[in-house]
């Protein structure tokens, strides 16, 4: 996830609204706790257009997270009088535990659970799903190429491939162009594959998802490819064999 915002807690309120966020509706909002409702009301109350999209109580005693539209997540005291800015850690007997992590993961669970499965170009689990993957790729990327080498593996192993498009040359270029031809093929997965495999496709255009789900990684933060999301929205960057993809979902 982005965060340009850290900087400064001035700086936060004012990018937001000059970037023209639309504030959710009050029920969009998901509060819980007694003390969320007051946090809100504090915060709109000196700021009404602020883009907040959910508050819910931190793990860390007397403080709640602020989650807002950006992925930016900020902790306020109970009373609404205090705002921080910066990641919490938990400090467990043997590590350090990134608990805004564990925030960001579900923003990016529920954000790729309401994308249109129809979109993505689908490799099945053969028989019973076990599990599923949601995976931003580039046809031209090394290491995309040899995370397609392991799909048949995975899809034996009871595990989804769920591809979404990610260009990294950007929307316009010949990438790009190639994503769509793929995108717009009558056989999608026989078309990524070929091009995975180096291999040109007829070009082709239709209305595609690859300029929206090239914009979602970049919101998400994606900065290279393959990037890797797991159903609980845990984010495993560049590329894995199969056999320790199947041990981060828990099936081996």
């Amino acid at each position: 996830m982005r965060h340009p915002f850290r900087s400064a807690i001035i700086g936060l309120l004012l990018v937001l609204v000059a970037a023209g966020h639309a504030q959710p509706a009050a029920a969009e909002i998901r509060l819980e706790g007694e003390a969320a409702e007051l946090i809100r009301a504090r915060l709109q109350g000196v700021r009404p257009d602020l883009p907040l999209i959910g508050l819910q109580p931190a793990p860390l005693a007397g403080f709640y997270a602020v989650e807002f539209e950006d992925g930016s997540i900020f902790y306020a005291t109970e009373d609404g009088r205090f705002l921080i800015t910066g990641d919490l850690y938990e400090i467990t007997d043997d590590r350090f535990v990134n608990r805004s992590e564990d925030v960001r993961a579900r923003q990016r669970a529920d954000t790729i659970a309401n994308l249109p499965v129809e979109d993505m170009i689908v490799f099945p689990a053969n028989g019973n799903r076990r599990g599923v993957i949601s995976v931003f790729t580039d046809t031209d990327c090394g290491f995309c190429r040899r995370l397609h080498l392991e799909v048949p593996e995975l899809n034996r192993k009871g595990v989804e491939v769920r591809y979404l498009a990610y260009p990294r040359a950007g929307v316009g270029s010949s990438s790009y162009d190639r994503h769509v031809s793929a995108w717009c093929s009558s056989d999608p997965q026989g078309a990524i594959t070929r091009l995975k495999e180096g291999d040109s496709i007829p070009p082709q255009t239709c209305d595609n998802p690859v300029a929206s789900h090239y914009a979602l990684g970049q919101q998400l933060g994606v900065r290279g490819t393959p990037a890797i999301y797991l159903d609980g929205g845990r984010y495993l960057p560049g590329y894995m064999p199969a056999a320790e993809l199947l041990k981060e979902l828990g099936l081996e």
